[in-house]
């Protein structure tokens, strides 16, 4: 399954390691943790106007205008979606 992170910009469910808050990098920890990423993945900064979510997969990072509670909601509705299918097939 795919979740819309804003823009033209879809990605796999299963590709996504993190949805963190914006606000979440103020944090020294977080911060760090961000700039050791940005070494070795490509950043996607999909609305330059309005960012309030940080997305992290396993090759990109994608700052996102949707909200992180809404991309929570989005991956959580595609988990409950794979676990029905999963139980109808077996």
């Amino acid at each position: 399954m795919f979740i819309h992170l804003g823009g033209d910009i879809m990605v796999r469910s299963k590709e996504i390691i993190a949805i963190l808050n914006h606000d979440a990098k103020e944090q020294a920890i977080t911060a760090d943790f961000l700039k050791r990423e940005q070494k070795s993945k490509q950043t996607t900064v999909i609305s330059s106007d309005y960012i309030k979510s940080i997305v992290l997969t396993n090759k990109e990072i994608y700052y996102s205008p949707v909200s992180s509670l809404t991309l929570n909601r989005r991956a959580q509705g595609h988990m409950e979606i794979q676990l029905d299918k999963e139980e109808v097939d077996s």
